[in-house]
């Protein structure tokens, strides 16, 4: 079967999952599974989870466990949210508390996604500055993970947070914020669920805004790594999709108030004249609207509507950063990897996000391309690539999402963090005892 025929294949099998299918959860009515993430290649370790709608139930119940981890949206590809003793889950708390219209900031309750929030901050005339390529995943549990979205001047997701409510490992409650708190605050925005419940959460929002997108297909490799930079910074937020023969896709976003006439032919890419998937053999039905179409930020963010299956489903995902500077160099490095890579891979994405200052963020004190794979759900044989991706991007000083698949050597990762140590001391004062602690982390942070 050739790789146009299995993902029509692929389409046909996945293409009416429901919404609850995207969050893990069996849609047969009757049928009792275990918990899983949203691919169902992770069941997780514990099926205890204590969902919770109140902030004073969330401290009587941490007074009474002794390990636990905090559930968002079960996302994540690998087991950084898992515990095998007891889970928490604030999903039902996911309203909005305050807007500050003057100071331009909205506080939320820490289970609502972005697929929830963004339609409510569009009613009342605000938006975000950045989303993910999702809208479903909580505001969070992105920004605990660093999780980022697109655009050479736009700061991941965890960067609009300015104020967090947190119940700590022994009950406490405690609000920190960027003003008050500086010495620590920069440590505890992307927390990997190691300081405690996060309960509100405070954004900063703008004015709202129209925005537009725009596809070209088949650029030559040549052509977008010679012109790379120009590329990545001709949209307000820009991603490449690549099998690694050739730039296959080239999704452009642009504001409204950003001038854009788009030519026929960019840098040897075609202008689409239809609705696009990333992977172009699959349908277009789940994807926010193209060809220039105007729409709400919210509706031109996202690749995917709020709504839809985004992908197939039955997928594994891993990503990596590097410092922008060394982007071509690095993508000619995967590039040498293709006739490994191609056999297990779905798509590819390239991204960059804009330098941050917080700790624990993949994007710390550097400019990073992303370098995503979507891959076939066939873990025996991704985690035979993985390895290889790793060590050619090794010279770049590599940083793995956190939420996705990788294989990098703990010691090598922990180099690669700077402020580990801090982090470290700051989470054992939130956490003395371990209570969030879990084998991801002991693995990777504490080996």
């Amino acid at each position: 079967m050739n790789k146009r025929s299995f993902l029509k294949l692929m389409a046909s099998i996945f293409g009416a999952a429901t919404t609850s299918r995207l969050f893990g959860q069996d849609a047969t009515a009757g049928s009792k599974e275990q918990l899983t993430n949203w691919s169902g290649n992770l069941t997780y370790g514990t099926d205890n989870v204590f969902r919770t709608e109140s902030v004073d139930s969330v401290q009587a119940f941490l007074k009474e466990q002794k390990k636990m981890r905090v559930l968002g949206t079960q996302h994540c590809f690998n087991n950084i949210a898992d515990s095998m003793h007891q889970l928490v889950s604030v999903r039902a708390m996911n309203q909005p508390v305050t807007l500050d219209r003057e100071g331009e900031s909205v506080t939320l309750q820490a289970g609502m996604s972005y697929g929830q929030l963004s339609p409510w901050l569009e009613r009342q005339g605000f938006a975000l500055h950045n989303l993910a390529s999702l809208p479903h995943i909580s505001v969070a549990g992105a920004c605990a993970t660093g999780t980022h979205g697109s655009g050479v001047k736009n700061g991941n997701l965890s960067t609009a947070v300015s104020a967090m409510e947190i119940v700590k490992a022994n009950g406490d409650v405690v609000t920190l914020s960027r003003d008050k708190d500086r010495d620590v605050f920069s440590g505890a925005v992307v927390h990997l669920g190691l300081l405690g419940v996060v309960t509100k959460i405070t954004l900063d929002i703008e004015k709202n805004y129209r925005a537009r997108q725009y596809v070209y297909q088949h650029l030559p490799m040549s052509q977008a790594y010679e012109h790379f930079d120009e590329i990545m910074s001709s949209g307000y937020s820009v991603s490449f999709f690549t099998g690694w023969e050739e730039m296959d896709e080239l999704w452009i976003k642009v504001r409204e108030d950003q001038k854009l006439e788009p030519p026929q032919s960019y840098y040897g890419g075609q202008l689409a004249t239809r609705n696009l998937h990333p992977i172009a053999d699959l349908p277009s039905e789940n994807c926010t609207d193209q060809l220039g179409v105007s729409g709400m930020w919210y509706e031109r963010l996202p690749h995917f509507k709020m709504g839809f299956t985004p992908g197939s489903g039955k997928e594994l995902q891993a990503e990596y950063f590097v410092d922008k500077k060394n982007a071509v160099d690095a993508l000619n490095a995967v590039a040498r990897l293709r006739d490994h890579i191609r056999p297990h891979l779905f798509i590819s994405e390239l991204r960059t996000i804009a330098a941050d200052e917080l700790w624990m963020s993949p994007h710390y004190k550097r400019p990073s391309l992303a370098i995503h794979f979507t891959w076939k759900q066939d873990w025996n044989a991704v985690s035979k690539v993985l390895p290889m991706i790793e060590r050619e991007l090794s010279p770049y000083r590599v940083r793995p999402h956190w939420g996705k698949l990788f294989t990098i050597p703990a010691t090598i990762l922990q180099s690669r963090y700077e402020k580990l140590n801090d982090f470290k001391d700051l989470v054992a004062k939130y956490d003395p005892d371990q209570k969030f602690r879990n084998a991801f982390i002991d693995k990777h942070l504490y080996s």
